[in-house]
């Protein structure tokens, strides 16, 4: 019995270290591969850094649009007074129950915050702004009213909703007149969508060239080695043999043009920073660009890889297998 169980454990043992030396020459096999793709770029450094420059260059538009326009809407966040509501309530409005409004309207989900500017401030306020101080002297009363501002939250700073809030706000009983610059509003927030989908449009068109681009480059490598596809047919080489370092270039291409569309992105956007630091500065804001992150970094390697072996895999599919021996 012993001598069964012996039989069986060895060949066990057989079966694993079979399984682990296939497993090992499988990755050995992919990395020597890349590494030979990677030398084939290195024999054409021309060839290659005119590829991978036109690759990054293409990726570098879109990124430093898309991240311009992230910070575009973070500097609009600050623009919550386009959507603030002025409430006039109605001169027959005691004081305790402005209060009692103020009250009532901070616990709704839709507002952020409330302001109450009493008719007296206001008065101040417009006498010291218009330079009318001698002439309103003269009146007998205030005509200003007390006014409520209504600033909504972020979700309730759209357009359609602070439109719906601006109509359930006038409902109050002690709201005399509702007053919403909708225009500007939505004026604004068109101008960040056009925005949005021309960064979007240009993405896409930049990136199926970057497609096309890395196919041809991949096509004129395949045509280059149209020999040595055909020797390694006719000695049995599978396709994905073939393809693979191929696929490999088309990796490497992908990854170093999107190393250089990082670095073209920081180099654009500290040249830029001294200009926005200016325009910022007129407006008595300090603004620092967000959106170089390492989170961004991996995200654009990874679109840049993905890209590169979109490119390469159409290639590969189309002109290794028009390659037959006769």
């Amino acid at each position: 019995m012993s001598l069964l169980f012996k039989g069986r454990s060895q060949g066990a043992s057989d079966t694993r270290i079979g399984l682990l030396q296939v497993m090992g020459a499988f990755f050995v096999s992919h990395l020597r591969q890349a590494l030979g793709s990677l030398g084939e770029l290195w024999r054409q450094p021309a060839a290659s850094i005119m590829t991978i420059a036109v690759l990054g260059l293409s990726i570098t538009l879109p990124s430093t649009l898309y991240i311009l326009v992230k910070n575009t809407e973070k500097i609009s966040a600050g623009w919550d007074q386009a959507s603030e509501i002025s409430l006039f309530l109605k001169d027959s409005t005691s004081a305790a129950s402005a209060q009692q409004l103020l009250t009532r309207l901070k616990t709704w989900p839709e507002i952020e915050s409330v302001t109450f500017i009493p008719a007296d401030e206001a008065l101040k306020e417009f006498q010291y702004l218009s330079g009318l101080g001698d002439a309103i002297a003269y009146l007998e009363s205030n005509p200003l009213p007390d006014v409520v501002l209504v600033t909504p939250n972020e979700k309730y700073a759209t357009p359609t909703a602070a439109r719906l809030l601006l109509e359930k706000l006038r409902n109050q009983r002690e709201v005399d007149i509702g007053k919403l610059d909708i225009e500007w509003l939505e004026r604004l927030y068109a101008l960040l969508d056009i925005a949005r989908d021309l960064v979007s449009l240009i993405g896409v068109l930049l990136f199926i060239s970057v497609v096309l681009i890395i196919g041809n480059t991949i096509r004129l490598n395949i045509l280059s080695q149209r020999e040595e596809i055909l020797v390694m047919k006719l000695v049995g080489a599978t396709d994905a043999f073939i393809h693979r370092p191929f696929m490999y270039t088309g990796f490497w291409f992908g990854l170093l043009g999107g190393l250089l569309a990082w670095f073209a992105v920081i180099i654009i956007l500290w040249w830029m920073d001294s200009s926005i630091q200016a325009f910022a500065s007129l407006y008595q804001k300090e603004f620092n660009i967000t959106g170089l992150s390492g989170n961004a970094l991996l995200l654009m390697l990874a679109l840049s890889v993905g890209l590169g072996l979109v490119g390469s895999l159409i290639s590969v599919q189309r002109h290794v297998q028009e390659i037959e021996p006769k």
